[in-house]
Order: C-alpha cells, then structure tokens, then sequence
C-alpha cells in the first residue's frame, strides 16, 4: 500500500477535516434521531469512527462513522431488546464478531463486487444526497438527517417530502442556503485557483461561517429569521456531570440472551458488509489509486464498534457521504479523518452553544455540491459507451438505491451483474471453426474453453443440434482444464444421435485423439487433465 506521510501533509488534510467536520455533524445528529437513540451515541460514534478507527484503518482517505444503512436496524433492536443498555452490548459483541471476520480474511468478499455495480453504488449515493438535501435547502426538516431510505421513517418518500418543502418554504433558511451554494461555487471554480489562501480556507468553512452571521443578525426578524428547528441541534450539558451523563454503557448481564447474540451478527454482517462496500468505493475515487487492506479495514471497524458501544456509541462502518467529501475537499491521508474526529470531540466539549447557531441549509448547501460531484452526468455517458453488459448492472444499482436503499440497491445490481456474467458464460463455452470438405464430408472443429460448466449445457448443446447430417466433427479439448459432468453426459447422448446422422467425432486431447469413442463417460474417466 503505498501511503503518504499523515504528519507531511497536514496543509491538505487539515482544511479537509474541517469540511468532513461539516459534513458529518448533521449526519451524526440525525442518524441518531432516525434510529431512535439519544443524540450524544450519534456524536460519541462519530468520534470514535474518526479518531480510533481512522487511527487503527490502513484507508488513506476513508471516514467512518454512524452509517444510514444501520437506522432501520437500530431502531428495532432498541425496542425489541428491551432497552439502550441491552443493544450496546448487541453493538460490543458485533464488534468482537467483526475482528473474527477479519482474523478469517473476510474482507476478500469487497473483490466480488463488479466495477458497474461500485459505480453504479457512488451515482445512487450522489443522487440521494441531492434528493434528501433539497427539503433541508429550503428549510423543512421534518426528517431528520441521515434518513436516506426512499421510504421514510415519518411515512413519507423521497419525493413526496420534496414536494412538501415546496409547500412549507422559509425565506430565510433558503436565502442563506442559496448565499452558501454561490459561495462554494465561487470558491470551487475561481477563488481556489487565485491563491494558496484560498486553498486552504475552504469554502464550506467560509458558508458555514456566512450561515452563522446570517443567524445573528436575523434573529428576532420575522419572516427572515431562521427558526430553531432549522438549526444543528447538539445535546448542550450545564456542567461536568451533566456531560458525563450523557455516555451509557453496556448490560453484560444480557450476554446469555438469544436475541442479543441475533442483534450482533446483524449488525457484524450488515456493518462488515456496507464497509466493505464503502472501501471498493473510495478507492475507485482515491486520485492516487491506492488499495485499502480489506481484512485490516474489518479489525479496525470491529475494534470501533467495540469502543463504540462500550461508552454509548451507535454502531459504525465506513461512510462513503464522508469518505467521498473528504476526498473532495483534497484529504491526502487518514489525518483528515482522524483531525475530524478531534474537531468533533473538541468542538461538543468546548462549544455546543456555537454549534447550534449553524444553519442546515448551509449544512445541505455543502452536501448538494458532494452528492452533484458524485452523479456527474458524464459519468452515464461513460458507462453507456462501455455497452450494455457494464450499463444495464450500473442503471439498475442507480435505481434500487434510489428508490429502496443502499443495500438492496447493491443487491439488485449484483444480481443483474451475475445474470450478465451467467450470459457470457453461456456465449463463451467454445469456438467453432468451420473448415473445407474432406473425404467428401464438412469437416467443423469445436475448441471448448479452459472451463466449461453446466451453465455452458444450453450453447453446446444448441450449436451440436445444429450440425449438418454428414459431418465430420472434430471436438478439441486439449485446453479444457475442468469439464462439467452435465457437458460429458450431453456428448454422450449426442454419440448416439450422431452415428444416426452419419456424423464422424474426432476427439482430440492430451491423450490422444479417438475416432468415434464408443463412451465418452469411460473416455474422462480416463482422463487425468478434465
């Protein structure tokens, strides 16, 4: 793996933190909301997603943290386990199920996901992002950030709830929005090109910044204020022991229970699962290319989740939303990441107060621009070149995320890939070669592939139905490595049907070539290469 220094390039990654900062703050806050839990497991999951887990990951530029995927999940674990206490002991043993995935070389399965359907994955995520921001941009937020499933925990959908917002606009919320886009446009596209400074002063913080003045001077103005629940919402404690009260822990006393054992490997496998998902992802994006150990990805995520539930935390996987804005924003190691973690814990201690005067619609403004750069329109184009063996996989990931939610959208498009590859096998079993007449009969040679399954039985038995009466068919196995009972029995059945056809087999293998075998079956039986 071929990673950069953390300490040497903190002038990149420091700035990048401060907008994955940005980013992640809302999504802590309303990932807990969506999964019914206190708002403080969002933040201290948000934390320990940072700073431990980026610390432990061998991820340049992956960020981790409370994942979308897991609300629905969480929230019925809560209820039906009896209590917070009992699912962050379901949240440790998912951990500690994690670390024995990865002790196993689990992470070998982030391997089998198509290129299509990890593309297909980054457009469905750009497109959500866009979709859910839209109602935060002009100021209805009756659901909560994170919530990013098309059917939503407040009974609406995707669209229904942007066509509220369209009914319930807030001047100011919209104004503020709209001043923070032209910012980070203006900053995007010419600023950060006039200068160093503005390269590292982003232009999220300056949106942000913008947004809390906005708040100070419109406050109290009627139509033009921004009202409370348009605003970051952190738990703010009065004094020490209050912020203490804030972490829970643990009921070990629950460890013999079923159903918490059940909780845990939902959520090892789902959480494992979505990481693994997220690393393919962020490499694909990574501008250097480099590859993130998968198996070390599940120890670092394992051990997370562990800490995590061990002081109250939401479980936690890699984050593809912070991981893409990182990114983005030119993090070159996982001090981003870890610099992102600190600044949430530095800034929940020291001050929630301010925190609280930050504008969602700011917020929405910066994740428009994340989720745009990751549905480019160039990027069908792209893929509709490539034909439709690589398209159709990535169009129907796009639409499962879009319109189900992240897993099963991946889902989707995987078995489309495989239905695809299943195609292929079935076009790809052998090579038929037609060649002059000799002796009076059309000779035609069949070459079988190195491997040739059951999936194969339809092409050849297709292409040998198909054979002239008075042919002679020379059948070339010599590169086939491994050949299917079901293939051996087919030309078992065709030797019959041949000779009623007068149709001469000529079987040429490493051993030898055989004129009109009596039993295929005997012939590989004998064989020691198929």
């Amino acid at each position: 793996m071929n990673t950069l220094n953390p300490f040497k390039n903190l002038k990149a990654d420091f700035p990048a933190s401060i907008v994955v900062f940005f980013v992640a703050l809302p999504l802590c806050l309303g990932i807990a909301l969506a999964s019914g839990a206190p708002l403080f497991s969002g933040l201290i999951s948000g934390i320990v997603g940072g700073v431990i887990v980026g610390a432990l990951s061998g991820s340049s530029v992956g960020v981790s943290g409370p994942a979308a995927g897991l609300a629905a999940i969480v929230l019925t674990a809560i209820g039906s386990l009896g209590g917070y206490e009992n699912f962050l002991l379901a949240v440790v043993l998912g951990g500690i199920i994690q670390l024995v995935f990865g002790l196993l070389k689990a992470g070998v399965i982030a391997y089998y996901f198509p290129s299509s359907v990890i593309k297909g994955m980054l457009t469905g995520i750009g497109f959500i992002i866009i979709l859910k921001q839209i109602p935060h941009f002009f100021g209805y937020d009756n659901d909560p950030e994170g919530d990013f499933a098309f059917f939503q925990l407040d009974g609406e959908n995707t669209f229904s709830e942007i066509s509220n917002a369209f009914s319930f606009i807030s001047p100011g919320a919209t104004l503020i929005a709209v001043i923070g886009l032209g910012i980070l446009l203006l900053w995007d596209k010419v600023l950060s090109k006039k200068g160093k400074f503005f390269q590292v002063v982003q232009g999220p913080l300056v949106a942000v910044v913008a947004g809390i003045v906005y708040f100070v001077i419109s406050e109290g103005n009627g139509t033009w204020e921004i009202s409370k629940e348009h605003l970051v919402s952190v738990p703010v404690p009065n004094d020490t022991a209050s912020f203490l009260a804030q972490f829970s822990f643990p009921n070990f006393g629950a460890i013999a229970r079923p159903e918490i054992w059940v909780t845990a490997f939902t959520i090892a496998l789902v959480a494992s699962l979505e990481t693994l998902l997220c690393v393919e992802a962020t490499d694909k994006l990574d501008p250097r290319k480099r590859v993130t150990p998968t198996n070390r990805e599940l120890l670092a995520q394992g051990t997370g989740n562990v800490v995590s539930g061990l002081i109250g935390g939401l479980p936690i996987t890699q984050v593809i939303v912070r991981s893409s804005a990182n990114i983005q924003s030119g993090g070159k190691t996982k001090m981003s990441a870890i610099l992102h973690g600190l600044l949430l814990l530095i800034s929940v201690l020291l001050i929630p107060n301010f925190l609280n005067k930050i504008p969602l619609s700011v917020l929405a403004s910066i994740l428009l621009i994340v989720g745009y750069k990751l549905a480019k329109p160039s990027l069908f184009k792209t893929m509709y070149a490539l034909g439709w063996k690589q398209s159709v996989p990535f169009v129907v990931t796009v639409l499962g995320i879009v319109f189900t939610d992240l897993l099963v959208g991946i889902g989707l498009g995987l078995a489309v890939g495989i239905v695809v590859i299943l195609f292929k096998s079935f076009q790809n079993s052998h090579f038929l070669h037609i060649e002059d007449k000799s002796n009076g009969k059309q000779k035609i040679k069949m070459t079988l592939a190195e491997e040739v399954t059951f999936f194969n039985k339809g092409a050849i038995l297709k292409e040998l139905d198909r054979l002239p009466t008075e042919t002679q068919l020379e059948l070339d196995v010599c590169k086939t490595r491994y050949l299917d009972n079901d293939i051996i029995e087919i030309l078992e059945d065709f030797s019959l049907k041949a000779r009623n056809r007068n149709i001469d087999i000529r079987l040429v293998s490493e051993r030898g070539i055989a004129e009109n075998p009596e039993s295929f079956i005997q012939f590989f039986k004998l064989s020691p290469k198929v």
